[in-house]
Formats: C-alpha cells, structure tokens, sequence
C-alpha cells in the first residue's frame, strides 16, 4: 500500500478510525461469522414468502432474516412501540456494542449515533393505513413513533445513552453505506470519539413490492427463488428483495488500541456523488460512479492498484450491474482487482445493505478471500470486470472497496482497510 499509516493519524490527516464491533441480522445469517460463511458458500437464501402469494402480488419471493429470539433483545412493552426496521436495528446493534465493550469513561456527547434507511417505517404506516383509515380517530397512539424514518437511530441512541449527533440517513440503496461513511467522518476529524453506524430496512410488505414489482425492477422467478438473485449474470431479471440490519461501532484508532480492543480493521476511506441523470436510472456509463470510486480511493490516501477486490452494488438488475461494471473499468483502467457481490446470497436489504456488505468485506480483506457470486454462470459485463465465480478465490490481505449505487443516483463508496 502506497502512503502507510502512522499508529494513530490518517495519512491525509485526521484521525484513524477503526471498527472494533459487528452485529448483524440478515437473510444470511444473525451473526457477522454465520453471514461471512453463507456467503463464501455461494447459496442463495430466497424463498416463497406465503403472505405474498396470499395478497396475489406478482412477486412472491424474498430473502427474509432466519428467526432468532427477539425477547433476548427487546422488551414487550419495546417490542408493541416500534416496526421491524428498528426492531432489528437494535438487535444488531446489541450484538455490536456488546462485541465492542466501549468503555463507561467515554463522554456521551462524544458517541454518536449514525444510521440509514431507505424505506424506514412505511410498512407499518401501510399497515396502520389498511386496518384504521376508515377509522382514524382509532389510530394505535404508538403509529407515529412507529412509522418516523428516524425511530431507528433515536431508540438506539436512547438505549444506551449516547448523546452525540444522531442523524439518519435516507439515500436510498446507499443509506447505509452512507450512514457508515459519515460516521467515519466526523470521528476523523475530531466531532466524535466513537459512533454506532449501519442501516436497517423490512421493505416486505404488499405496498413496497407490489410497487417494484410494477417497474419490473424485481426478479419473477417464483418457480425458482434460489435462481432468482444473480449479479452480473447474462440471464438477470431484477433483484430480491431483502431485509436485515447491519451495525458497525466505530471508534478513533489510538483510543481502542489503547485499551487493547479487538480491531477488526479501519474504514479508511469514503465519497459520495450524484449521477443527477435519472430518478431511477443509473448514468449508463458509469462515469459519475466511478469519480465516486476514485474518490473514495484517494481518500484513504491509496491508489486503485492497492485495493485487493471490490465487493459490487451488484442489484442483479440488468442497467444496474451494466452500468457499475463500466464505473469498475473506468475507475481501475482496466485493470480491475477481483469483483464479488453478496446479493446473489442475501437480496437487496435496501438500506440494511451498505453496511452489511461493508461489514463482511472488511472480513474478506483481512482473511485474503474474495466469495463468489451466487447463481453467475456466465456474464456479458465479463469483458469489462473479473468476476469471481465458482468457488472463492483466495487473494493476499488487502483494502477493499465496498460500492452502493441507489434510486436518484446516490452513489457511495468505503474503502474498508485489514488492520495493520
């Protein structure tokens, strides 16, 4: 790597931040260690969703998160006052902090709390809108704290009582890489000691699919949901849709080597752009996406030749995964490292996604693995990108880059490094 790092100073100045816990709740497993598994194994986990085929939606399948005891984690009376989108927020994020072990000397308005969602609680605002819009002087009291885009991020900073910023994040499919890169912003330079970032998104409800369904931007492989999700594959048909929470405590370098903390790595880098093309569309060439890319790269003060692999956005969406697999070629010259995408395993969890993925590309960093793509046989973007299929490929420790491409062209990239 071009520009080593002093032991506790970004080398573009700033402050080093590291990551030094992981919680996650997603369709490939309610740990980051069962996730990582899943995902080397390749194996897709869509499946037939009954409630969907009973509201006769045109799509019934979905990559849902595998059940786990949610007593442990939230209490009764907590569980009656929010949706599924914080609920499993908070469970991952009990599963970070924990890891973690923050120490109680650090001041409250010095942790934050940073946290995106693309869907937020509209699921619950439509269920409450089928079961009381025709009475709504009998609205549940709890409806709006329910359905606030922001519960997320509140409940969590109220839980443990950090006093920090607590922003939320709505960037669409780049919320929660979005959400992560922030937060590594403002420990680099000084706002804060340490941060609680990630995303968290249950968009599987009739409203949201049957919407996306309507644009054809989802997969109607209802015979074969394990076939459904297929990144850069030449016979994709849109995505799966997912859900799930990912969390990431976040902290400055010198503080947690300082206490011994387990460092799983450092997010060493980040950008965000605007395509400003499309509501929906990418720019199909890929050149905004690709800025992004290098600048995310530059940011951590590396050069593209340093990244190990890129863990794609990769939809399984024909424009999609066209149009970032020219943003590759462009940012990396056509010279791109190893190309992975998780999607093929876990669908799209929206705004879960970013920070799932980040999560478990920092993992595939440090151990010089790089996982193959669920259900890529062969591919028409092959040309331009080096795809890993198969089986994973075995690669020497390196930075990754982690890419998340969203509705209105929100772009952002993380450059995720191994410690070292």
């Amino acid at each position: 790597m071009s520009g080593p790092h002093t032991q506790g100073a970004h080398p573009l100045g700033g402050r080093r931040v590291a990551v030094t816990g992981i919680g996650v709740k997603s369709p490939a497993g309610n740990g980051i260690e069962e996730a990582f598994t899943s995902v080397l194994k390749a194996r897709s986990t869509a499946a037939v969703v009954g409630r969907l085929v009973d509201q006769d939606l045109p799509v019934h399948i979905a990559c849902l998160v595998p059940p786990f005891d949610l007593d442990a984690y939230v209490t009764r009376r907590e569980a009656r006052q929010i949706d599924r989108t914080t609920a499993l927020l908070l469970c991952a994020a009990a599963d970070a902090v924990t890891e973690a072990a923050l120490p109680p000397g650090l001041a409250p308005d010095r942790v934050g709390v940073q946290i995106g969602t693309g869907i937020g609680g509209l699921p619950s605002m439509e269920a409450v809108t089928l079961s009381h819009g025709e009475r709504p002087r009998e609205m549940p009291v709890h409806t709006v704290p329910r359905t606030m885009a922001n519960s997320a991020a509140c409940r969590l900073a109220m839980r443990y009582g950090f006093q920090g910023s607590c922003t939320t994040y709505s960037a669409a499919c780049a919320s929660g890489t979005t959400a992560v890169g922030e937060a590594a912003r403002r420990i680099r330079y000084g706002q804060l000691d340490a941060a609680v970032a990630g995303g968290t998104d249950s968009a599987v409800s009739t409203v949201v699919m049957g919407a996306f369904a309507r644009m054809r931007a989802m997969s109607a492989r209802n015979a074969d949901p394990e076939l459904a999700s297929r990144p850069f594959d030449a016979d994709r048909d849109g995505f799966v849709m997912g859900e799930g929470a990912a969390v990431l405590v976040l902290e400055r370098w010198d503080l947690a080597q300082a206490r011994g903390a387990r460092i799983y790595g450092e997010v060493a880098g980040y950008a965000d752009t605007c395509d400003a093309f499309h509501i929906v569309a990418p720019q199909e060439e890929g050149e905004v996406a690709a800025r992004c890319m290098r600048a995310a790269v530059a940011d951590a003060g590396l050069t593209p030749a340093d990244i190990g692999h890129v863990n794609a956005h990769g939809t399984s969406t024909v424009l999609n995964d066209r149009a970032e697999a020219r943003a590759i070629d462009r940012c990396f010259g056509g010279q791109p490292p190893p190309v992975t995408a998780v999607k093929g395993v876990t669908g799209h969890l929206i705004g879960g996604s970013g920070a799932l993925e980040a999560a478990l590309a920092l993992l595939c960093g440090a151990r010089g693995v790089v996982p193959p793509i669920a259900n890529l046989v062969s591919s028409p973007e092959a040309d331009l990108v080096d795809l890993v299929i198969g089986t994973p490929r075995t690669v020497a420790p390196a930075a990754v880059l982690s890419n998340s491409f969203g509705f209105g062209g929100q772009n952002a990239c993380l450059v995720l490094t191994p410690e070292q």
